[in-house]
């Protein structure tokens, strides 16, 4: 039986989990499948939610959380340095948004 994502993502403390340790979490959990074929997985995984988001698409896991690219209209800024006015172009980027599930976790829920 393959262990759901978000067990295993868990970490305790405010310490990010890199990808190696990710793999090896999966593997660890999964003695049935081999470490390179795990590797395949997360690597594959990884790289769709990156393709979809920059197509513009919302890439939801259950349970996890939903990421989506969001645009910041452009507007008139200033050089710090001389004061000038410059326009800062609008700009797209990366945002997640934690489902209940991983939004209650830290405070004991879930």
């Amino acid at each position: 039986m393959v262990r759901p994502l978000a067990t295993l993502l868990v970490s305790k403390g405010a310490v990010p989990v890199l990808r190696r340790e990710l793999i090896q979490r999966v593997a660890a959990a999964n003695l049935h499948l081999r470490a390179s074929d795990v590797e395949k997985v997360v690597r594959t995984v990884f790289e769709e939610i990156v393709a979809a988001m920059a197509r513009g698409d919302r890439v939801e896991l259950r349970g996890i959380g939903a990421f989506t690219v969001r645009t910041r209209r452009g507007r008139p800024g200033r050089n710090p340095k001389s004061g000038a006015e410059v326009a800062v172009p609008e700009k797209r980027f990366p945002h997640f948004r934690p489902g209940k599930p991983m939004h209650e976790r830290p405070n004991g829920g879930g």
